[in-house]
């Protein structure tokens, strides 16, 4: 099958791009860089060191023999050029990863906020729209976020995008399918929202097969390909803007630095780890819905845990000081979360949980590459509000300097 990977150049998109090239696909990434500039804008690194994505690909070529071909493009500025490729390559599938994916970075200054709405919604419907110009009849497996849900406790458990409902009628109540309500809870879960409504009219208008996966946070850093050679390691994040919360835990303890737990800890968030990520992504790819039918949507998450559990469990093991923060972000202190995930595991998804050993695997990358950690970029300073912002600790290791008066 040939596979088009938007974004194979990002976290997610890197670790996929290769297990899919190791299942024997034939892969091209498309792919504007935007990330790097991003570590550039923010001054900081990947934890671990980045090699060109052309030197990676050759570095995959060398080690397996399999090509990965790369394609310089961006699909949200540049409609014209991607109409073209697709014209000419007409993949077989495509997987949607190329969005700004940060909710702390969506929501830094109105700039922020701007890109990210101008960039994934672009990158989204001008791709969306190049298909059905072209005429292919690609798979579209687009990785979208369980934030579109919202962090409020309902009391039952969260379907797999759609809803059941009863509405009243003159002639008595009818039953209806509804998409499951959105309520982002940033700018960035708000574009992962619009892209749902997007996927809605494309596949009912214009019959376009889709699939539309709602991920949890994502941890770890290898999957078996990436462990092939030091040069294709994956990136990591640990800063404030991108660096996912049980991540940045493992790194902190890692260094010594506070676990930085912010407002009460009582957020619930799903998770699953990137070994997880790239086979459902695969999965999906094997279960594609037919021309007419509905987006298909998947929940993409193997566990939820609350923020401050998931700390005090790796400050137990670790030794390491849990500091409870201000919380920049505008969400409940509490809240439950309970999350269908039915589908992946009837296509036989063996779910990887919270073990120790993949959570020291994490930490030893952390010690390894310690002396490339910028400790004043670990806190989370965006804040969601001015009022919110003011409020947001930017020591939590308490090494600034203080008035003696």
């Amino acid at each position: 099958m040939k596979v088009a990977i938007l974004g194979g150049d990002g976290f997610c998109g890197w670790p996929t791009t290769l297990h899919l090239s190791d299942a024997g696909h034939e892969v091209h990434i498309l792919d504007n860089l935007s990330r790097r500039w991003i570590d550039t804008e923010l001054g900081v690194q990947s934890l671990t060191p980045m090699d060109s994505i052309q030197e990676r690909c050759r570095i995959w070529r060398e080690t397996t023999g399999r090509t990965i071909h790369f394609h310089l493009l961006d699909l949200a500025d540049e409609y014209e050029r991607l109409k073209s490729w697709l014209s000419e390559h007409r993949p077989d599938a495509i997987v949607h990863l190329a969005e700004q994916r940060a909710a702390p970075y969506s929501m830094k200054t109105d700039r922020h906020k701007v890109y990210t709405v101008r960039n994934n919604t672009n990158a989204t419907h001008n791709l969306l729209a190049a298909m059905v110009e072209t005429g292919i009849d690609a798979h579209l497996v687009h990785l979208g976020t369980m934030g579109v849900y919202g962090y409020s406790s309902v009391g039952a458990p969260i379907p797999e995008g759609y809803l059941d409902v009863e509405i009243d009628t003159p002639s008595g109540k009818k039953a209806q399918e509804i998409l499951y309500p959105t309520r982002p809870g940033s700018v960035y879960h708000m574009t992962k929202s619009l892209d749902q409504i997007l996927f809605q009219f494309y596949a009912q208008n214009d019959g376009l097969r889709i699939t539309d996966l709602h991920q949890g946070i994502v941890w770890g850093t290898n999957t078996d390909q990436t462990l092939r050679d030091p040069q294709l390691v994956n990136r990591f994040d640990y800063d404030g803007d991108y660096g996912t919360v049980l991540n940045r835990f493992l790194i902190q303890a890692a260094i010594g630095y506070p676990l930085t737990v912010h407002g009460s800890g009582g957020q619930t968030r799903a998770f699953i780890h990137i070994r997880d990520s790239v086979r459902c992504i695969e999965l999906a790819l094997g279960d594609a819905p037919k021309s007419g039918d509905r987006v298909k949507i998947f929940n993409q998450m193997t566990e939820t845990h609350r923020v401050r559990d998931l700390a005090e469990m790796i400050a137990g093991q670790t030794g390491a000081r849990v500091a409870y923060l201000p919380n920049p972000r505008k969400e409940a202190a509490e809240n439950d979360l309970i999350v269908r995930n039915d589908q992946f595991l009837a296509l036989g998804l063996e779910p990887t949980t919270l073990a120790e050993g993949l959570m020291s695997e994490v930490v030893d990358v952390a010690r390894k590459f310690a002396h490339r950690i910028d400790r004043t970029r670990v806190p989370a300073v965006s804040g969601w509000t001015r009022e919110l912002g003011a409020k947001v600790d930017r020591d939590p290791e308490g090494k600034s300097l203080r008035s003696a008066s």
